[in-house]
């Protein structure tokens, strides 16, 4: 008999949204005639903007004609929608070659995962998005998890909370090959400022790591002074890598579509660019993203569809300031809810299951437990600006009334 991989058993996070349904289904079926608002997936809820649904139909379209067809396309991405990403994102700093267009930023954290091999030492936000830990959990670059400390051995957790401003203590943090590191966070939605990324490139600089820079929500930053990308920072190029995705930038979150930028700069210790390596994973492990989603990429990218692009993040944004505003008179500690989807609030003297069990049973609102996003998360839920504006607008209402 095939020996299942003994890494699997390891796994401990996805506990928690099977959790939360569980939880949900039994609240529903004590109150079969609640309606349930979930302000905790971290999923759009708003249909395609017209001019981007456009491009999309059309390229299908075409598919079905001689002229249209296509098959196979470059691993790396369109060159067209390689150059607009570069141009129109990142306003030239990069260059379309750095560009590799993929299906999102969750797969492409596996990739790198493989890219960088079961050897690499790694660290994380504390809390932070769980496919960092899993990803990693899965390769074997971890060692068990610590039921004590609420763990895994062999991973570097960056504590991050409200008593360091949301960044890490660089000064007393050991050594790793690779830093993982979102801005805005999720779940926090803290945005580090321009001199808090000058400080973690120096840090990567000095100890040789590799910074991957996950900005899947960069969109939502409004403010001139705050970094929307790792490469507004002098000699990132020299020790970074930058993960993003049009999946909460333009709604693509079952479309599927996201992008990496690996700078010629970035090298291994033997002086190999990892680019080089990188465009070797891609071509071996993965056949371009759809042919189809990338003409809905350029749509997205278009005068008319980044126009539409901005009303979106908008409309979220909106949905924040309502969510941070309610919660913020109900008399909670929050944070984030400004250039950035979530807000992280604290119901002092709770647990965070035992705060979502409050929300979830007297207001019948979802939200998630910062507890499943690292032990950092203790005592914190995760309110999500991804809904419908009248189901924001009814859920906040609620939590008035219940929690108020």
């Amino acid at each position: 008999m095939v020996q299942r991989n003994p890494n699997m058993a390891k796994l401990r996070a996805g506990y928690l949204f099977p959790e939360i349904g569980r939880r949900r289904r039994a609240v529903v079926e004590q109150n079969p005639n609640a309606k349930i608002i979930s302000l905790g997936i971290g999923d759009t809820t708003e249909p395609l903007a017209p001019n981007i649904t456009s491009g999309l139909v059309k390229a299908c379209q075409g598919m079905g004609s001689l002229e249209g067809y296509s098959g196979y396309g470059a691993e790396q991405g369109m060159a067209d929608l390689r150059e607009k990403i570069a141009e129109v994102l990142y306003g030239g700093i990069v260059k379309p070659e750095e560009v590799y267009v993929s299906d999102g930023a969750k797969c492409d954290t596996g990739r790198l995962q493989v890219l960088f091999g079961k050897e690499a030492t790694v660290a994380v936000q504390d809390p932070s998005y769980p496919v960092y830990v899993d990803g990693s959990v899965i390769l074997g670059q971890t060692g068990g998890y610590n039921e004590e400390a609420g763990q895994f051995d062999g991973i570097e957790y960056m504590r991050c909370d409200a008593s360091n401003d949301f960044f890490p203590d660089l000064a007393n943090l050991k050594r790793t090959d690779l830093i993982y590191f979102c801005s805005p966070n999720n779940p926090t939605g803290a945005v580090s400022t321009k001199e808090q990324l000058k400080e973690l490139v120096e840090f990567a600089k000095k100890n040789q790591s590799i910074l991957i820079f996950d900005a899947a929500y960069s969109a939502y930053i409004e403010d001139p002074d705050l970094p929307r990308s790792i490469f507004e920072i002098e000699g990132a190029r020299e020790v970074a890598l930058e993960i993003n995705s049009f999946s909460k930038m333009a709604g693509f979150t079952g479309v599927r579509l996201g992008w990496t930028v690996v700078p010629q700069e970035l090298q291994f210790e033997d002086g190999t660019p990892v680019s080089k390596d990188w465009n070797r994973i891609v071509t071996t492990l993965f056949n371009g993203a759809s042919n189809i989603v990338q003409k809905g990429g350029l749509a997205c990218l278009s005068e008319e569809g980044y126009r539409e692009v901005q009303e979106m993040i908008q409309y979220y944004k909106t949905n924040a300031g309502i969510i941070k505003k309610a919660l913020t008179e109900i008399g909670l500690e929050v944070y984030g809810g400004e250039n950035s989807p979530y807000c992280w609030a604290r119901m002092k003297g709770k647990g965070s299951w035992e705060a979502f069990e409050e929300i979830l049973t007297q207001a019948f609102v979802v939200t998630t437990p910062g507890a499943g996003f690292g032990p950092g998360g203790e005592g914190f839920v995760r309110f999500s600006s991804f809904g419908h504006r009248a189901d924001v607008e009814e859920a906040v209402e609620r939590l008035r009334k219940h929690l108020g």
